[in-house]
């Protein structure tokens, strides 16, 4: 099964990031908006993990430690891709988020499973197939917006009816 480990938002935060989208929408008809379902930001792509592997994931979470974060949107960006961009709303720096990732990854690591070596970018993907020549204008409806997250969630990716489905398989709560 093919795995990752995300945080979820709430539905104020949704909300805001669907006005970017429609925003995003009006701009490039063609650009395929991320459902609001499928909204989340990664903390650790896993990909294909063997099923009995997964109890080792949720005890990599459960060793993580997890407090309360506020996630504050500050801006959009874009990743150049072949076929379109990637367009994505990003975070503003988080010392506890990036302590949450590192700590998340090194137990992850220390479970045998191989990860992304790139530097972690917070960010939430919009859309994608994103027309390269549109300029990136700023999408945020009000200016910067902030969300509570108190959970992470290990998450299922599959195709379901021919569509991509993220499907929460655990949950791992804050310290508090």
């Amino acid at each position: 099964m093919r795995l990752f480990i995300a945080l979820l938002l709430d539905g104020a935060a949704r909300d805001q990031l669907r006005a970017m989208q429609r925003a995003l929408g009006q701009r490039d008809p063609g650009a395929r908006l991320t459902r609001p379902e499928n909204l989340h930001l990664t903390l650790a792509f896993l990909g294909e993990v063997p099923p009995g592997r997964e109890a080792a994931v949720r005890r990599a979470m459960d060793q993580t430690p997890l407090p309360p974060l506020t996630l504050t949107f500050t801006k959009t960006g874009r990743f150049r891709r072949d076929g379109g961009d990637i367009w994505w709303a990003g975070l503003a720096a988080n010392p506890a988020l990036a302590d949450v990732h590192r700590a998340l990854t090194g137990e992850l690591g220390r479970a045998g499973f191989p990860l992304e070596k790139r530097p972690f970018r917070p960010h939430l993907t919009l859309a994608r197939q994103v027309d390269p020549a549109l300029p990136l204008a700023e999408l945020l409806p009000a200016g910067p917006f902030s969300t509570r997250v108190e959970e992470m969630h290990l998450m299922r990716s599959e195709r379901l009816g021919g569509r991509l489905t993220y499907t929460p398989c655990y949950c791992r709560r804050a310290n508090t």
